[in-house]
């Protein structure tokens, strides 16, 4: 999806492919001429169907990436929570590390999609609107908002799984139905607030790090990025969000596996109870095993997202030209 964009000005013989925050600026012709493996490619800006194909892309390529990697790094995870949930120096269980794994999958494909479904048109609507210089503020807005809007699967999905890989139920079925039992509906939006706190800047600063990496390595190299690069700055992106959002996960944490017991009664009760009880150091639980798995798990996320998307738009180009 992020091709190269020709420039209009020239001949055939001098084109020159461009980084993708340019792709939609100083054009006053409606028809963009586009280019990739199989061609070139006549698409005009607001042509409904170039946002469908868009729209499409992005639910597939979302969907299937965020499958990958909470499937690939799930034990990670495991271990992340039970560290985080411990207390006063608690034993951590290795047993049943891909406890939940199954009602996850279930929960991360539709909200990976919504994500992506949300996250590209947002993204390439802004990059439009806004000047080249205000490039990162359009990936961190759509960021934030694919976020906000995911939210809606990925909160009840978080907290079946957590309160399974914790111990607390046995199969994802069983859960949802004794959290709705004890708790109401409400129960299965536990940490709700915080999960926004933590994952609105989460998603907003990995793909605005992991987009402007990618156009400063375009800039530099005058050129697309291939596969192993993608997943190189994929890595380094969520290593660093993941240093820089691991407090705001422990609170998450904390609150969406407290169950009906409601030990904290919000996000800064959380916070005040914790440090005076734990201590500061208790905020940066579990920083090691996030880490890694957000750091390994934006490599293998951003590496099968931008194949995956690359074989879309590679398919739908076949199609055009076909037709």
């Amino acid at each position: 999806m992020d091709r190269g964009i020709v420039s209009s000005s020239g001949d055939e013989g001098s084109q020159t492919a461009l980084p993708d925050k340019l792709a939609f600026k100083n054009i006053n012709n409606p028809i963009k001429k586009q280019t990739n493996g199989c061609g070139t490619i006549f698409v005009k800006q607001d042509d409904p169907c170039h946002f469908l194909r868009l729209l499409y892309e992005s639910l597939i390529a979302g969907g299937l990436a965020g499958l990958v990697v909470e499937a690939a790094l799930y034990p990670i995870d495991t271990i992340k929570t039970r560290v985080q949930v411990a207390r006063d120096g608690g034993q951590i269980i290795w047993k049943g590390l891909y406890s939940g794994l199954g009602g996850n999958l279930a929960g991360v494909l539709p909200a990976s999609a919504l994500f992506f479904g949300v996250y590209e048109p947002t993204k390439q609507k802004l990059l439009k609107v806004l000047p080249e210089k205000f490039s990162a503020v359009a990936h961190l807005a759509a960021g934030a908002l694919g976020g906000a809007v995911s939210s809606i699967v990925r909160v009840p999905t978080e907290v079946v799984k957590q309160r399974m890989q914790t111990g607390q139920f046995a199969s994802a079925p069983d859960a949802v139905r004794l959290i709705i039992a004890k708790e109401g509906f409400g129960g299965m939006y536990a940490g709700f607030g915080s999960f926004l706190l933590r994952d609105l800047p989460f998603d907003a600063l990995q793909f605005c790090v992991y987009e402007q990496l990618r156009i400063g390595y375009k800039l530099a190299a005058r050129r697309d990025l291939n596969d192993p690069e993608n997943a190189v700055l994929g890595a380094v992106a969520g290593a660093v969000t993941g240093v820089l959002t691991t407090p705001l996960d422990v609170i998450k944490t904390r609150l969406m596996v407290q169950g009906a017991g409601n030990q904290y009664k919000g996000f800064s009760d959380c916070v005040k109870t914790i440090l005076r009880e734990e201590g500061s150091s208790a905020l940066w639980k579990g920083m090691g095993p996030r880490v890694l798995w957000i750091g390994i798990g934006g490599s293998i996320f951003f590496g099968v997202l931008e194949k995956t998307k690359q074989i879309l738009s590679d398919r739908s180009s076949q199609k055009i030209h076909k037709a």
